[in-house]
């Protein structure tokens, strides 16, 4: 890095950005698929009983997300959505649809937690002329999740927001990574990532010739994690740590 600026940093979004902690699978499908059929039912689509609507949603989603893993993609999940309810006959507008992909997402979003001093950290790095973006690997649509860093008070910070169900590769390809770099105009070299997984967020910056930054999270206790990796406990630390990099000969 000798001689090298620090120009970017780049963020996970789960269990980096925000932290949602382990999930009550089940629980958190029922809700969703509770609030997403009373939203239809309200627009008077032709949704039938709950039962077959959690039944029909509960096998699609294993699905899609077993052909994921298989085929290395994420799927667009306002995109499955559309395709599953124009087969129903819902009639949505596009606002609609984008509401319907959010209900879905709403019990998760409300599991997230910001940490203190997050907001204020992202501050002290743009104020230092730092570009940033968030990098994530998920299947919710862009609207969904900008809508949920809206509600945390995140979003205006972000300029670039890049999610990998926008292509046909994800973390820890390094190809996702380069994007990245290319979207927010800087070298690989030139730019911190800070994520939660050392399989996919660590390995992948590296081999793009980025500079990790491992976020502690339940996700990587335990893991054996190298002595030169740079570690955080919390947001709040990142702008002393991008200092003392911009320091080094």
């Amino acid at each position: 890095m000798k001689g090298q600026k620090i120009q970017a940093v780049l963020f996970d979004l789960g269990e980096t950005l925000i932290m949602f902690g382990r999930l009550r699978v089940y629980e958190t499908f029922n809700r969703a698929a509770r609030l997403s059929y009373d939203y239809l039912k309200g627009l008077d689509q032709p949704v039938g009983c709950f039962r077959r609507y959690w039944l029909w949603n509960f096998f699609g989603i294993r699905l899609r997300l077993l052909i994921s893993f298989l085929s290395g993609n994420d799927f667009d999940s306002l995109t499955t959505l559309r395709r599953y309810g124009q087969k129903k006959g819902f009639n949505l507008t596009e606002p609609q649809w984008e509401e319907l992909n959010w209900r879905w997402y709403q019990p998760l979003a409300e599991q997230g937690r910001i940490e203190p001093q997050t907001e204020n950290a992202l501050k002290t790095l743009r104020q230092s002329g730092l570009k940033l973006g968030i990098l994530s690997n998920t299947f919710v649509h862009g609207s969904s999740m900008d809508r949920h860093l809206k509600e945390a008070g995140l979003l205006d910070y972000f300029d670039l927001r890049l999610y990998s169900y926008q292509y046909s590769f994800r973390k820890p390809d390094r190809r996702i990574f380069l994007e990245a770099a290319r979207r927010i105009d800087a070298q690989p070299e030139q730019i911190v990532f800070v994520g939660d997984r050392m399989d996919k967020d660590v390995r992948g910056a590296q081999n793009a010739g980025m500079i990790p930054v491992l976020r502690h999270a339940y996700t990587n206790q335990k893991k054996d994690i190298p002595a030169e990796i740079f570690r955080i406990q919390s947001i709040k630390e990142l702008p002393e740590l991008i200092e003392s990099l911009n320091r080094k000969d």
